[in-house]
């Protein structure tokens, strides 16, 4: 007896409800046996498991119409049999997993999961435990900003983005920055031997740039100003905050950026900011390992409020650093002190920044921010303005993401609105570039539908490059080796021919 079987997640005769379903909602799963009749005795069952917790429930016929034969009018004998299972959803946002096990009277035990690149869809027969299907569970009343489901989004570094005349910025008392005096110079950091940065170059862009430049952002279509940290810190790209509550001088004032922000509402747009929270810079308020600051940081005494932010190994020089960088020292983001400083005093850091005006974060690499202080971020910032939007840097599909061990479940409800979406970025771009077949991008797209709840797939932030990534441009002039790789003369070599292609593009259309 040659027995097989079929499933796929894509549709809605063998999974009722196509994609996330909403806490506390049924949802029927089927599977297609071929090869035994009915009554043949197979005993079928669905394996169900959720945070550890596992079920394996039985599954039954289910009656199937049978076709009419047009040769003599008489029905068809089926030669499959097709098997239900209905469950209720957990009434929490949750992961849910599952395969099937089908097991013959004489014993034998056949497996049906998701196929080897677990990308949802027609899934595949083993003989061993299969790969297991995804069921998003997400809290029912769990939603996302409606004024960001249409918001077209315009990043700025800020430094490098527009200078203008401004009363309130101050280009001096910044250690080891150099100021470009011509804004088209080549962006250049000053390396020692060893290849760490003794001086950050900076070009000027400031708060008065981008005021004078919000009337052509609007008449792009521009709805959404996400704004690169603009946090007094001693870089230029600043991800190394030196205080939170203060904007970085280079840039103006609290004053002007509250005033940044009426402005831009005032034309329908609204402002984002880039939160950094799972580390701060070594040359900080907090930490102050050079004495920049009058505060007394953790650097320079056990005794300081901001002393059990970080983990220090052996006090003061041996600390732990993001990815083992010494000018960012990581912070305990559950500390309660921190907590308190960040997200839950009456003029925390989420709330201060609010009250100026903004309508949302994009966290920083949220993906190494504990749940507890993530949960913690989000329920504050909801309940301080419901309207408010949580991005996360996410780069992996968000909706299963493992990070540190732990499976985090961002998009069952009470986390993040979005995250900025790389995994569209991967499936439109491999497309472009020939790496993926029409085929291969169809699964992929509807894979992630899948797996995104309606709420948070309308929110996520799509994008084709950001600070992080390669630039767009740079991939599909299709270098002949990763651009990283190249020495730098090759680099700007290829970035210039870049820009003549571009140039190029641009006469074309217009």
């Amino acid at each position: 007896m040659e027995l097989r079987f079929y499933h796929d997640s894509f549709r809605t005769e063998y999974r009722s409800t196509f994609g996330a379903v909403a806490a506390g909602a049924a949802l029927t799963l089927r599977l297609d046996v071929m090869g035994a009749p009915e009554g043949l005795g197979l005993q079928v069952y669905l394996r169900l498991w959720q945070d550890q917790q596992e079920q394996l429930l039985p599954m039954t016929t289910e009656p199937q119409p049978s076709p009419i034969d047009p040769a003599t009018g008489m029905p068809r004998v089926l030669d499959y049999a097709r098997y239900a299972v209905q469950l209720t959803a957990p009434e929490k946002g949750c992961l849910l997993w599952y395969y099937f096990v089908v097991t013959s009277p004489e014993g034998a035990r056949y497996y049906y999961g998701n196929n080897p690149g677990q990308l949802g869809g027609e899934g595949q027969q083993y003989d061993h435990e299969p790969p297991s299907y995804q069921v998003t569970v997400y809290d029912k009343d769990s939603v996302t900003p409606d004024w960001f489901k249409h918001a077209v989004v315009y990043q700025i570094f800020p430094d490098r983005f527009c200078h203008a005349e401004s009363e309130t910025a101050r280009y001096d008392g910044k250690t080891a920055a150099v100021l470009h005096s011509c804004w088209d110079d080549k962006p250049y950091y000053c390396k020692n031997p060893q290849g760490g940065i003794e001086q950050y170059d900076f070009f000027g862009g400031n708060l008065a740039g981008i005021r004078s430049k919000l009337g052509y952002l609007k008449e792009l279509g521009v709805s959404c100003l996400y704004l690169n940290p603009v946090f007094k810190a001693r870089s230029n790209h600043r991800y190394d905050t030196g205080n939170y509550k203060e904007i970085d001088p280079f840039l103006g004032n609290n004053a002007e950026f509250a005033q940044l922000c009426a402005d831009a509402r005032a034309l329908g747009m609204r402002v984002v900011l880039d939160g950094v929270f799972s580390h701060t810079g070594d040359d900080s308020l907090y930490f102050n390992r050079f004495g920049s600051y009058r505060s007394v940081g953790a650097y320079q005494s056990q005794e300081s409020p901001y002393y059990s932010w970080y983990k220090f190994k052996k006090y003061p020089d041996s600390y732990s650093c993001w990815w083992g960088v010494d000018t960012l020292p990581e912070v305990e983001e559950t500390n309660p002190s921190y907590m308190d400083y960040i997200i839950n005093d009456e003029h925390s850091v989420l709330r201060y920044w609010l009250s100026l005006g903004i309508s949302g974060w994009r966290l920083d690499v949220a993906d190494e921010l504990p749940p507890k202080f993530l949960k913690r971020f989000y329920t504050v910032l909801k309940e301080t303005n419901p309207d408010a939007l949580l991005i996360g840097e996410v780069w992996e599909d968000a909706s299963n993401k493992v990070s540190y061990g732990e499976t985090r479940e961002y998009l069952c409800g009470g986390q993040l609105d979005g995250v900025m979406n790389y995994v569209l970025r991967g499936i439109m771009l491999d497309f472009v570039l020939g790496r993926a077949s029409a085929e291969e991008v169809s699964q992929r797209y509807l894979h992630m539908l899948e797996n995104y709840p309606a709420q948070n797939l309308y929110a996520m932030l799509n994008l084709l490059g950001s600070h992080d990534v390669e630039r767009v441009l740079t991939l599909l002039q299709e270098s002949p080796t990763e651009p990283d790789t190249l020495p730098a003369y090759e680099q700007l070599a290829w970035n210039k021919q870049a820009n003549i292609w571009m140039d190029h593009l641009v006469a074309d259309a217009t």
